[in-house]
Order: C-alpha cells, then sequence, then structure tokens
C-alpha cells in the first residue's frame, strides 16, 4: 500500500498541475472570500434595484399636492442656492411631472456636489443630502471599496480575482469523472444530510450559477484600481482611448474629476470676469430661461434621469445628459443658449467599439440592460454564491480535523513544472493582483510557513 502511495506521489509530482494542487487553491479561496462573497453579493443585489430604491426613498418627494402655481425654475434655482453658503449650481435634474419637488445640484469650491430638493410652490427646502451620502451611493461605496478608500478597492479586486479562480477551479473539482446519474452532479442529495449534503449543495450549487458568477466578476473589473488603471493605460498606448472615459476606476478618481471641473469652471469665470469687469451670470447667462430649456428637453422624452447642466465658465452652451443605467439608451447633447437648438448630440452609437462592449456589460452587471430578467438574473447569481460559501463553509466544518485547518494536503516536492509557471504568468497578465498574490502565497508557503513545526502541521504543508 505505501509502495503505492509513493508512485501516486511521484506521478502527481510530474504532471504540470495534479487534483490536489487545484482543490488546495479552491480551499483556500474559499477560506479567505467567504466573508467578502458575502458582502458583494448583498450589495451587488441592493444595487440591482437602483432605480426603483431611490424612487421609493423619494416618494414623499413626488406628486405634492401644490398650494399655488409652481415659481419659475429660475427662482427655484436660487432657493437651492440660497440653502447651501457659497454653493454655484452643477445640474438640474429635470422631472417630468412639474409637481414633483425640484431636485437641484449644487458644488462647493472644491466640487463636492449636494442634492437640495425645493418645494415647486413656496420654495421652501425639503431636503439637503450630500450626493456621496445617499443610500444607492453608500451600497455602490460598500461594493467597490467595503469603505475603505482605494484600498478597499484592492482588496475587493483580489477578492473578485480569487473568486474567478475559486469558480474555475470549482468546475474542474465538480466534474463528474465516470460519476454515474444526476445526483450530486446536477441534483443536490439534500435528503442524505450531514457532510454530503452540504458538499452537494456547495458543488451544485457552483455548478448552476458558474456561468453568471464569471460574468458578474469580470465584468466588474473595468471598475477596480489595478486591472481598470491597466486597461486605462493600455487604452492610451493603443489609440483607443475615450476622450472622456463613461466609467471611473474609483471614487477618488470620481472627486478627483470633479475638483478639477470646478477649478477649470471657475478660473474661466473668474478670467472673464478680470477681462470683461462684468459678473459671471452676467457673462454665462442664458438667453432662454431655465423654463423654456425645461420645456424643450422635456419634448425629447430622453431616458431619466435627465440631468440639465446650464452655462458656465468652462462651456457656452446648455448640456443634457440622460444618466440611465441601461447605458447604451444614454444620449447626450448640447443646446444653443440663445434658441435651444441642438448644437451637439452624441448617442452610444457613436462611442468607441469598446467603450460599447464595457457599456452593454456594466449595463448588465448592473441589472438594467433588459428589465426586470436582468434583475432576476443578478438576484439568482447573488443568492447562489452565499448559498455556495455558506454551504462550502459547513462542509468544511463537518469534515475538518481536529486541530488542523483541514486545507487538502500538498503532495511531495519536486522541481516546479513550466506549467505551472505558464499558469502564473498567464494569471498575472490578466489578474494582475490574483497572478502577485499566487507568487507571494507560494514564497511565504516555501521560505516560512513550511519551517514552523506547528504552522506547518496546522495548514497540512509538507515539510521544508
Amino acid at each position: 500500500m505505501t509502495a503505492t502511495i509513493d508512485r501516486a506521489r511521484r506521478a502527481a509530482r510530474r504532471r504540470w498541475i495534479d487534483h490536489r494542487t487545484i482543490w488546495r487553491w479552491h480551499f483556500y479561496a474559499g477560506v479567505v472570500l467567504i466573508p467578502f462573497m458575502i458582502v458583494l453579493a448583498i450589495t451587488g443585489s441592493i444595487y440591482l434595484f437602483k432605480p426603483q430604491v431611490e424612487a421609493a426613498i423619494d416618494r414623499p418627494y413626488d406628486h405634492l399636492a401644490l398650494k399655488g402655481p409652481a415659481a419659475p425654475l429660475e427662482a427655484q434655482v436660487k432657493a437651492a442656492l440660497a440653502a447651501e453658503a457659497g454653493a454655484r449650481l452643477k445640474a438640474i435634474e429635470l422631472r417630468a411631472d412639474p409637481t414633483d419637488a425640484a431636485r437641484i445640484v449644487v458644488r462647493d469650491a472644491e466640487g463636492e456636489a449636494t442634492r437640495v430638493y425645493v418645494r415647486p410652490d413656496d420654495l421652501s427646502i425639503l431636503k439637503v443630502v450630500r450626493e456621496d451620502d445617499r443610500f444607492m451611493q453608500q451600497v455602490k461605496t460598500i461594493h467597490g471599496e467595503l469603505l475603505m478608500g482605494d484600498r478597499g478597492s484592492v482588496v475587493v479586486e483580489l477578492a473578485a480575482s480569487w473568486a474567478i479562480l475559486m469558480v474555475v477551479s470549482g468546475l474542474y473539482l465538480w466534474w463528474p469523472r465516470g460519476r454515474a446519474g444526476l445526483a450530486g452532479t446536477l441534483v443536490p442529495r439534500l435528503g442524505r444530510g450531514g457532510r454530503l449534503m452540504w458538499r452537494d449543495l456547495h458543488a451544485v450549487t457552483g455548478f448552476w450559477i458558474s456561468g453568471l458568477a464569471l460574468f458578474l466578476l469580470v465584468t466588474g473589473l473595468p471598475w477596480t484600481n489595478v486591472w481598470g488603471a491597466a486597461f486605462k493605460e493600455a487604452r492610451k498606448l493603443t489609440g483607443t482611448a475615450a476622450v472622456h472615459q463613461d466609467w471611473t476606476i474609483s471614487r477618488k478618481e470620481e472627486h478627483a474629476e470633479h475638483r478639477a471641473e470646478a477649478m477649470a469652471e471657475d478660473h474661466m469665470a473668474m478670467g472673464r470676469m478680470d477681462h470683461a469687469g462684468m459678473d459671471h451670470a452676467a457673462m454665462t447667462g442664458p438667453t432662454l430661461g431655465y423654463d423654456r430649456i425645461a420645456g424643450i428637453v422635456r419634448a425629447m422624452d430622453l431616458p431619466p434621469p435627465v440631468m440639465v447642466r446650464p452655462p458656465s465658465g468652462g462651456s457656452p452652451m446648455w448640456r443634457v445628459s440622460s444618466e440611465t443605467q441601461d447605458r447604451p439608451l444614454r444620449v447626450s447633447l448640447e443646446l444653443d443658449p440663445a434658441t435651444g437648438a441642438v448644437a451637439r448630440r452624441e448617442t452610444f452609437a457613436a462611442k468607441h467599439p469598446i467603450d460599447k462592449v464595457v457599456g452593454v456589460a456594466i449595463a448588465a452587471h448592473e441589472g438594467q440592460l433588459f428589465g426586470p430578467l436582468n434583475q432576476a438574473l443578478g438576484v439568482i447569481a447573488a443568492a447562489g454564491l452565499v448559498t455556495l460559501s455558506a454551504a462550502g463553509a459547513m462542509a468544511w466544518w463537518r469534515r475538518r480535523p481536529e486541530g488542523v485547518l483541514g486545507a487538502p494536503e500538498r503532495l511531495g516536492e519536486g522541481q516546479v513544472a513550466r506549467g505551472w509557471i505558464a499558469l502564473v504568468v498567464a494569471l498575472g497578465l490578466f489578474l494582475p493582483t490574483l497572478g502577485v498574490s499566487l507568487i507571494a502565497i507560494g514564497l511565504v508557503e516555501t521560505l516560512v510557513l513550511r519551517r514552523l513545526p506547528g504552522v506547518r502541521v496546522w495548514l497540512g504543508l509538507a515539510p521544508a
């Protein structure tokens, strides 16, 4: 028996990757990822319903019973600016119903945006909230950064990269290899109870949601700090970069863009004041009033939310944009301030093919590409990730040996195979955080952990 085991281990060393190695990767990924997968699944499933959630939160400010005629939109803007000392107008969310409270977005000198809700008839302020403090923005921040800024973004990217490895390795481990029947392969044996039930629930759930999970994980990469920045740089080097990318890789980058925009507008406005001896309003005030422009834009019936930005120190045009999460439907317009005629129109169809692909992928990732079915698939994927995480933890808990972690034992030593090096390089090229972490784990495991008897036994490592 001992000789047979030794021959099996020697044969395993000759393979570039053996079953036990993949099992070990899968185990490590699962141990680390469970809390992150649960947080990302919950926050992601909430974000799928952003339009519905925001509509529910804002319901008290819609369809108001007005006590008199609505004041001109310009007066509503002035009321919002008066509510925030030193504020400048950033944008107006144009509402289809004139009895809705006006949503006026103002900014400070640093570009920090605040949303002010103004009652249309008496111009009273109903609500003031920083854009970053809105509920769905908080959910997005947890989902993308774990409330930890750039460091949290890297942690999320690392978790997503390892999750990709976990799904791929899980499919390899799930493969039937001669097993007859559907039980335990396509259908979990729930009636068997115990460890077998949890094992089946983990493996079968993982198989059924693997495609959705991989899609969500891969389509989330453009937002990440490391992969997203590398993708952006690659587009610059290949001459395919967009003039203005339709997504940001971090909240820090988003805030930097807002500050730069605010500083540019303020600088240009001050320059015009010095040059002409006139104030900002006199130089940039539109010929057409707010209400005329609002009427023109409403007639276009753009997908909501529709944001209207007035002429400013940075641009003499009215700027209108549909910011619907169904990105292929987005439209950006510039309107002549004197006539309201469309001076420039940019649609999704005019974007670079790369931006189109990413835009469609993001819309699907956010559950907005093809309506309720898209949201349902996202919820199924999120629920599946939570289920397989919990079931995997229970399966491990049921089988764990006494006094050790219970990781699959590492098979013998031997020269590092070229296939392993090729795999690490490939992973490092496509998923840099995963590639670096795999190398780091290998070095720490080989040079440190295997030399510490207590740790070595607890982890199930071979002696140094």
